[in-house]
């Protein structure tokens, strides 16, 4: 397995599909939620995601400061297979990136409520109260290193 790091314009147009298609597919399909996916904060953002093969199998991205919040962020993270610990990976992967591309002394996430767990095992921690986004229950956390 291959962890790959691209900015936005690094993308080539497979893997930009591919990305698009796995986060379409969990975030808008599955969890039956329609929200904005394709936002200008792509643009702005590092693209993590593993490689097995020719498979993209999990990803996120991580958005520099000052685009989500203060702080440098993570987000729209995903596995396309569950339960196989590819999670874990690319979130660990995510947080190197972010503290060594973007030198990130904090990283803040908009976790979905049910996930609390899996975030606090990686050291976040919950910093709001549960609110809604786009229907869907969520948590602020924050990772320091």
């Amino acid at each position: 397995m291959k962890t790959i790091i691209k900015s936005f314009y690094e993308l080539n147009i497979d893997e930009l599909y591919e990305i698009l298609k796995l986060r379409a597919e969990v975030f808008i399909i599955e969890q039956n939620c329609i929200y904005p996916d394709i936002d200008d904060k792509d643009k702005r953002s590092l693209h993590v995601f593993l490689k097995e093969q020719d498979e993209i199998v999990a990803y996120l991205r991580v958005i520099e400061k000052g685009i989500s919040f203060d702080e440098v962020s993570i987000g729209r993270v995903i596995a396309k297979y569950r339960r196989q610990g590819l999670g874990t990976l690319i979130l660990k992967a995510g947080i190197q990136a972010a503290k060594e591309i973007y030198q990130a002394e904090k990283i803040i996430i908009e976790a979905q409520t049910y996930a609390k767990t899996f975030y606090e095992k990686q050291g976040f921690i919950q910093t709001s109260d549960e609110f809604l986004e786009d229907g869907i229950p969520h948590i602020q956390m924050t990772f320091t290193k």
